[in-house]
């Protein structure tokens, strides 16, 4: 079987080689066509699985999450998938979905960490500042409440700059301190392989062949009518 495909294989280089190069260009053409289309759609396909998740995000459905991210995933690594990202005010194409963030989660998991300092009130009482955590969640709700607010990245900045009004040695002591977690836990970035055996990796294949083939030709015909021109020369000499 192995013999058989690679001598099917010969004879169809064998045939293309044997077209015409107008025909080669034609075929250039409409292929060019369908790899565009068909990285198009792969396009769109990542963009609805990358907004399933935000969508989960959206609904606190931690399962739903981790099931649509994997999905994502799984599909950028088995398709070419262009996209054009901002990065720090230019427009660049990279391979895969570009950075997302999962900001409802990150929120989720922030509250979270601020109950639990609330939580702590009677751990500080060695505390001369008193309880720290308290104070500060005493003053972003205020906040909250007169800016319309909620619990949203705006009362975790105003969390944040009012911690950060106290000395490291206090903010940091190990009761019931509010560790909030890591933006960079949050963000995801997944990269799709610059060619694979999907359908537009293999019409993009079939181009770089005809192209390479075409090539050959304009090079094979340079050299002969060079090497003609030459011998013209000569033999008029």
């Amino acid at each position: 079987m192995g013999g058989l495909s690679k001598n099917k294989l010969r004879q169809t280089l064998a045939s293309i080689f044997r077209l015409s190069s107008w025909k080669i260009v034609l075929i250039l053409i409409l292929l060019g066509f369908l790899a565009a289309t068909l990285l198009r759609l792969d396009h769109i396909e990542m963009t609805r699985l990358r907004d399933a998740v935000m969508a989960a995000d959206s609904e606190g459905n931690d399962e739903k999450i981790a099931s649509t991210r994997t999905e994502l995933h799984s599909f950028v690594l088995k398709h070419i998938v262009f996209n054009t990202v901002e990065e720090n005010g230019q427009q660049k194409i990279v391979f895969g979905t570009g950075p997302f963030y999962l900001e409802n989660q990150y929120l989720r998991a922030a509250n979270a960490a601020i109950t639990k300092a609330k939580e702590d009130i009677d751990k500080n009482s060695t505390n001369p500042n008193g309880n720290i955590y308290k104070k500060v969640a005493d003053i972003c709700d205020a906040k909250s409440r007169a800016n319309g607010w909620g619990f949203n990245a705006r009362y975790i900045q105003c969390y944040q700059d009012e911690l950060a009004k106290y000395p490291e040695e206090v903010s940091m002591e190990a009761y019931g301190a509010a560790v909030l977690p890591s933006t960079e836990l949050y963000r995801y970035e997944y990269s799709s392989p610059i060619w694979y055996p999907c359908g537009s990796g293999i019409v993009i294949l079939i181009c770089l062949i005809l192209a390479i083939i075409l090539v050959i030709r304009i090079v094979i015909w340079i050299l002969l009518h060079t090497i003609l021109f030459f011998l013209n020369r000569s033999n008029k000499k």
